[in-house]
């Protein structure tokens, strides 16, 4: 099989995010990136697939130069490939990512697509099926378990729907399959495969090249960090005297009652 998986490059999430002086973006000093960890889960995934029935896992990601060290990692983990869309001059949306990152993977004939279910830094979880429904495939999120058929034609795959709840869905490949935390627990690279990986195929491709006059459709304005919270606040004393004071408080201050 040629397995896919689209991963994204996001801020470390222990990370104090600080806002840039023009309010155009984040301040990027002192950021450590990391691969999403949803799509970390997605690698995985793609690793077990080709473990189980063979075939080789393609590592894709669109993004600025530094998203080269996202795909490293990929291949340190064990994908065979990399491949990496540089967004440089081109303002993008989850849209034209998706747009974009469809053009790629139509020629790249995969026979199933892992992606993580969200990012961990715009939690939009837009993309995945974006592109699902651009390459006209069969998508399924938020899966916990997926089991391919004998003829890998297809696959019945477990999603959550909350409250302890399960769809189970009989998929035909090629199909986006959006993972989900407990679907598995991500290997670390080793020291071997971190040095295989630096001589892996990693090619890079132009976001500009690719657009074909598509825009983002949504415009980021500015950033800002949301207001600060007031400190709590503990009363103290006897019901009788707390009771009164706590309710002046919610109706004059809170304004809740």
């Amino acid at each position: 099989m040629k397995i896919g998986v689209l991963i994204k490059q996001v801020p470390d999430t222990a990370t104090n995010i600080k806002i840039a002086a023009n309010g155009a973006g984040i301040d990027p000093t002192g950021i450590k990136y990391v691969v999403s960890p949803y799509d970390e889960i997605a690698i995985e995934e793609g690793l077990k697939t080709k473990e189980k029935v063979g075939g080789e896992v393609v590592v894709v990601s669109l993004g600025p130069v530094r998203c080269v060290e996202a795909i490293r990692t990929g291949l340190a983990m064990g994908a065979d490939k990399g491949i990496h869309i540089d967004d440089a001059g081109v303002v993008v949306d989850s849209y034209l990512t998706a747009r974009i990152l469809a053009s790629v993977l139509e020629k790249e004939n995969f026979d199933i697509l892992f992606v993580g279910k969200q990012a961990a830094d715009n939690d939009c979880a837009q993309v995945g099926p974006m592109v699902a429904e651009f390459l006209g495939w069969p998508q399924v999120t938020v899966v916990e378990k997926i089991e391919l058929n004998e003829a890998r034609s297809g696959a019945v795959v477990a999603r959550r729907v909350g409250g302890g709840a399960k769809e189970i869905y009989d998929v035909s490949l090629p199909a986006v399959i959006a993972v989900e935390k407990g679907l598995n627990n991500p290997r670390y690279a080793s020291l071997p495969g971190i040095m295989k990986a630096k001589s892996k195929p990693l090619t890079t491709l132009k976001a500009a090249d690719l657009v074909g006059g598509e825009k983002a459709r949504v415009e980021v304005t500015h950033y800002r960090l949301p207001p600060e919270r007031p400190e709590g606040r503990i009363l103290k004393g006897e019901a009788e005297q707390v009771v009164p004071e706590l309710v002046r408080l919610l109706r004059e201050e809170a304004k809740v009652i």
